[in-house]
């Protein structure tokens, strides 16, 4: 019997895959826990409409994404800061602070788990950073950290 699965089982499957189980199982265990329902022409339909919605919902992220790292091409950031002798920075700067800044000198909200540093920025200078906007989207940012 066909089943769409509407959770994830370990050893079955994942939420909404078609999977064949037996009759007695899909009967007696996913149809009474409410973990699965048939596979019939209504369900099937329901589930396309619902990946259908679900690829729109990532397509438009996408497409954001994509004009977020257009705009952050064009951008140098500048962020200010105290500098002991030699340009070192006292703390550093971090991705948190790199999202504020952006947020305030450029109305761009970006999520400070995206931006890319390997560690805070401890030095004067002018830096490249990436930042993760989408699966596949990788936008560079120009950050000038001045004293």
């Amino acid at each position: 019997m066909k089943v769409i699965l509407l959770d994830n089982i370990k050893g079955v499957g994942k939420k909404d895959e078609v999977i064949n189980a037996s009759d007695g199982y899909a009967r007696n265990f996913l149809f009474p826990k409410k973990l699965a329902v048939e596979a019939n022409a209504e369900n099937m339909s329901k589930l396309k409409n619902k990946q259908a919605s679900v690829q729109h919902k990532k397509d438009v992220e996408k497409d954001k994404a994509e004009e977020i790292a257009k705009k952050l091409k064009d951008i140098t950031l500048t962020i200010k800061v105290k500098a002991g002798e030699n340009g070192r920075i006292f703390g550093g700067v971090t991705s948190k602070e790199i999202s504020e800044n952006l947020k305030q000198q450029y109305k761009i909200e970006i999520d400070k788990k995206k931006i890319v540093l390997n560690e805070a920025i401890k030095n004067l200078g002018v830096f490249n950073v990436s930042i993760k906007l989408f699966e596949g989207v990788v936008g560079n940012l120009k950050l000038n950290v001045i004293d």
